[in-house]
């Protein structure tokens, strides 16, 4: 899927009614919204390259990757050497799930046209059988890729800090209450997470 999503505006609406927080965040970043790049393997590679660290190193080492490779491909990637794909920036670890993930693709073992009528969790179950590929991971493809509207990805840094600035003074909040609080941006939490997302990072991340 490519370009705004087609719920967006409805759900920026219910949300801004039902959450001040978010009323003045959606406020703020008025003619931005989630983006769908409407590549796959991009959007996996991408987001195992930013595993674990910030937006800005991700952003790096990204870059770096793209320049060698010229452009993100399955094949490209298994032309590469360890020791090339090192010197991007990748940890050792990021290499072989970057690896795996394009013999994967390589293979013809990555179909997300065969997922559309499948629930997140069918698919979440689907891509953690991949090596390197956690349930963060899966849940940015579920976001980034397949723009599905109500993932709450309770394992992602960002998302805890903004609800620790705006809903808590600054104190991190157990995963089990930010569910609670999040019961009220149902059924819209990716486009509530991409809101708290920009107020940290006004640049919009892409996957």
């Amino acid at each position: 899927m490519i370009g705004k999503p087609a719920y967006w505006e409805n759900a920026c609406a219910e949300l801004a009614r039902r959450d001040a927080v978010l009323a003045g965040l959606i406020a703020a970043y008025p003619e931005m919204s989630l983006q769908g790049r409407g590549d796959a393997f991009v959007t996996l590679a991408r987001s195992i390259v930013g595993q674990q660290i910030s937006v800005k190193a991700a952003d790096a080492v990204w870059g770096r990757l793209l320049a060698h490779l010229e452009w993100i491909e399955s094949s490209r990637i298994l032309a590469s050497s360890v020791e090339q794909l090192r010197a991007c920036g990748l940890s050792a670890r990021k290499v072989e799930y970057l690896s795996d993930l394009a013999r994967h693709h390589a293979a013809g073992r990555l179909n997300p046209a065969d997922w559309q009528d499948w629930d997140d969790e069918t698919i979440i179950a689907e891509l953690t059988g991949i090596r390197g590929i956690g349930r963060w991971t899966a849940e940015m493809f579920l976001i980034f890729h397949l723009l599905r509207p109500n993932v709450l990805p309770l394992d992602d840094i960002g998302l805890l800090r903004a609800v620790a600035l705006h809903y808590h003074g600054g104190e991190r909040l157990p995963r089990k209450v930010v569910r609670e609080l999040a019961a009220q941006w149902q059924p819209w939490c990716s486009v509530a997470t991409w809101y708290l997302w920009r107020s940290l990072d006004p640049v919009p991340v892409e996957y």
